[in-house]
């Protein structure tokens, strides 16, 4: 996609740079790619043309969802759950998550040059107020280790009350020693948290944010809890919070954390497919 065939839009700002990236591989030198999509609604949908609704931003946006498209390229909706609880992060209140799997970049490249795909931006660009897309690729994760609880044996399991919970991380690192104390961070949280029956669903690393607000961020991570009650459990340990402070804190320059219960998910499956 040349810059100057872009779309205009009203929810966010398009990295330019970027875009010719995705455009650039040889198909021999693609691979799969993961956009991980942030939304933020319009109350009320705002179409460019002025024309009267009575659709609600959401509302708009689900008219949007280019299913159709998504076959066209290969590509495949992974990951979608509405934000039941912004965590951290108060600039940008995010109301539903989604992540879609394309085949290779050049097949996210392509897809907007689809004319049904065009057509339906309009709704798009009528729903949201805000949107962050983040492209990512797989990372490596620890195992789970050989002696890791069953779920059904853990302190709390889910229960048709309380259901597994999904927590994702949006994160940005600090220069220098980052890495280094966000290791020894994981350490400590994953001593509390694999009792409690916490999973890994994915976690990413970020090439590039197509749309966004000019920041860039460093990783994605999904990790999956059997229940609210085991968060909290995890959350609120005196060894994780002494971690999070020594640790975690300093790593980080700018992070969002929301928890989410999902409609989808085959992020995980998707990766080892």
């Amino acid at each position: 996609m040349e810059p100057d065939a872009l779309p205009t839009i009203s929810y966010g700002t398009i990295d330019e740079q970027y875009a010719a990236h995705l455009g650039s591989f040889a198909p021999e030198d693609d691979q799969p790619l993961w956009m991980v999509n942030l939304m933020r609604y319009r109350g009320k949908a705002e179409y460019a043309d002025g024309r009267a609704t009575d659709l609600t931003g959401r509302q708009a946006d689900d008219a949007y969802f280019p299913y159709r498209q998504f076959r066209t390229v290969g590509a495949e909706l992974v990951f979608v759950a509405d934000v039941e609880e912004q965590l951290v992060g108060d600039d940008q209140l995010w109301e539903r998550i989604a992540v879609v799997r394309y085949p290779s970049r050049q097949a996210f490249h392509d897809m907007q040059d689809l004319p049904d795909y065009v057509q339906l931006h309009e709704h798009k660009d009528a729903g949201m107020a805000s949107t962050f897309v983040i492209g990512c690729l797989p990372m490596p994760w620890p195992d789970l280790p050989d002696d890791a609880p069953t779920l059904d044996s853990v302190p709390f399991p889910s229960t048709p009350e309380d259901g597994p919970v999904v927590i994702m991380h949006v994160l940005k690192f600090n220069d220098g020693g980052a890495i280094e104390d966000m290791n020894v961070y994981q350490d400590a949280a994953g001593r509390v948290a694999l009792p409690q029956g916490v999973r890994i669903g994915a976690w990413l690393e970020v090439e590039g944010t197509i749309v966004g607000d000019g920041r860039g961020w460093d990783q994605v991570r999904f990790n999956v809890f059997p229940s609210r009650a085991a968060f909290m459990a995890v959350a609120m340990d005196p060894d994780r919070l002494a971690a999070q402070a020594d640790n975690r804190e300093p790593a980080i320059a700018d992070t969002y954390t929301v928890m989410m219960r999902p409609m989808l998910d085959r992020l995980g499956e998707s990766i080892s497919d």
